[in-house]
């Protein structure tokens, strides 16, 4: 179900650096709408925790952003998630890319 790249073990020097990579794994359009659904469930999960002091919310945000994306790779991307290999600037990756499509640069 993986796809081996060039660059899948590759070191990253910074977050420059690894953001095209982390863009060239999510190149399917039904992934970066599997992402964004995702990253928007975990925004109104984590204002649910906060809006209601119900903190079960928060495990649940981190379900729903993972589960959407992982969706994406497996289903759509036929690739490993960034997560497994560079959890930090993956991370980075699935809220700068969200970023991104919110301001039109990504298309979704």
């Amino acid at each position: 179900m993986t796809h081996a790249t060039h660059t899948e073990h590759q070191h990253f020097a910074n977050f420059a650096e690894f953001y095209p990579f982390y863009l060239s794994e999510h190149s399917n359009l039904m992934s970066r709408r599997l992402h964004f659904i995702g990253s928007l469930g975990v925004i109104g999960c984590i204002a649910m925790a906060i809006a209601t002091g119900i903190w079960l919310w928060l495990p649940a945000a981190v379900i729903c952003g993972y589960g959407f994306a992982w969706i994406g790779h497996y289903m759509f991307e036929k690739n490993r998630p960034a997560t497994f290999r560079h959890p930090i600037y993956s991370l980075m990756g699935d809220w700068v890319m969200f970023s991104d499509i919110c301001r039109g640069r990504i298309s979704l």
